[in-house]
């Protein structure tokens, strides 16, 4: 096989060229397309990552069509995440939500097949957050990105309650009751709450509308907690 200076040359410049174009595509989409791959964004990531190689090897490719197709996957990818800001449907339908796998100490075991989990999927993933004895566990959440969220029972919370000869508490999940300015009705309905009951709560903490608040939230001991919208506020990073 002949060694051909040009073509090397060639790969050398594509893979400069992709390699850009791939890293100004992902600061484009935000540090969430790297941290938290939602289903969407992984067929996206591999969409692009497969353009980005083709166009790098196959020298028959041009570098037009290649960037064009990494940059129109990148567009629609920064289109859904700006447009999954806006509207809860398209977040729920793109990004998905949460399903509780463990309530009250018991498996869920519809939820378990709705999510494609066995049994020995959820005691690995709670042995990965340190739960080896899952007696100890009150609430487990499968977030969207794969994830398992744990809330422990009250006598196993570090310092444990227990160890000081306290009586636990009892541990309940924060019900998400208004999310970007709107309603959760079937989150009320959860903690046996309805409207009404919102409402009221809202007018004694001073608010009469919704267009303010980003969240609301409700914890077990019916405390409601609101955080407004503050979009003046700068954005903070921790710089390495």
């Amino acid at each position: 096989m002949e060694f051909n200076f040009i073509e090397v040359l060639d790969v050398i410049a594509r893979s400069l060229l992709s390699l850009m174009v791939l890293f100004l595509v992902t600061k484009i989409l935000g540090k969430k397309q790297v941290s938290q791959l939602s289903m969407f964004d992984y067929v996206i990531g591999i969409s692009i990552g497969n353009f980005a190689a083709e166009m790098t090897t196959d020298l028959e490719l041009s570098y037009v069509n290649g960037i064009t197709a990494v940059l129109v996957f990148g567009f629609v990818a920064y289109l859904v995440s700006y447009f999954s800001m806006k509207s809860i449907i398209l977040r729920r339908f793109f990004i998905g939500t949460p399903t509780v796998l463990i309530k009250d100490g018991k498996i869920l075991v519809n939820s378990l097949r709705k999510c494609k989990f066995d049994i020995n999927d959820l005691l690995e993933e709670c042995r990965v957050s340190g739960y080896f004895d899952i007696s100890q566990i009150e609430y487990a959440l499968l977030e969207a990105n794969g994830k398992l969220s744990i809330l422990s029972k009250g006598e196993y919370l570090n310092v444990t309650i227990k160890d000081m000869d306290l009586p636990p508490k009892k541990q309940g999940l924060c019900a998400n009751v208004v999310i970007d300015g709107k309603i959760m009705k079937n989150n009320l309905k959860f903690i046996n709450k309805n409207e009404k009951w919102l409402w009221k709560e809202l007018k004694i903490k001073g608010y009469n509308n919704l267009k303010s608040i980003l969240l609301a939230t409700v914890d077990n001991n019916e405390k409601l907690m609101i955080y407004e919208k503050n979009e003046n506020t700068a954005n903070y990073e921790i710089l390495e």
